[in-house]
């Protein structure tokens, strides 16, 4: 899985449609190889993020858990410190 798409589901505050967005554009990024398409692609690449972005947000408000939402800035530090640790930082 690409690094740069992050967990949304669970989170208080609640996902951003920016935040659906942005995991969108990396997922396509990763599966079509491309960081910026070229004119002849551009529409296609647009619309696939579109769709993604638009499954992605439903996915996300249909889904249901008995668990405690996670804060943001937590689990931030609790990945810099796993980051630390991996890279020695």
């Amino acid at each position: 899985m690409c690094r740069n798409i992050k967990t949304l589901f669970n989170f208080e505050p609640p996902v951003t449609d920016d935040e659906v967005r942005a995991a969108s554009l990396q997922f396509v990024r990763k599966i079509s190889g491309f960081n910026k398409p070229s004119k002849a692609n551009e529409a296609s690449f647009a619309a696939a993020v579109d769709e993604i972005a638009s499954v992605s947000s439903r996915l996300l408000h249909s889904l249901e858990t008995t668990a405690p939402s996670r804060n943001r800035g937590e689990e931030a530090a609790k990945a810099k410190a796993r980051a630390a640790v991996r890279f020695g930082a």
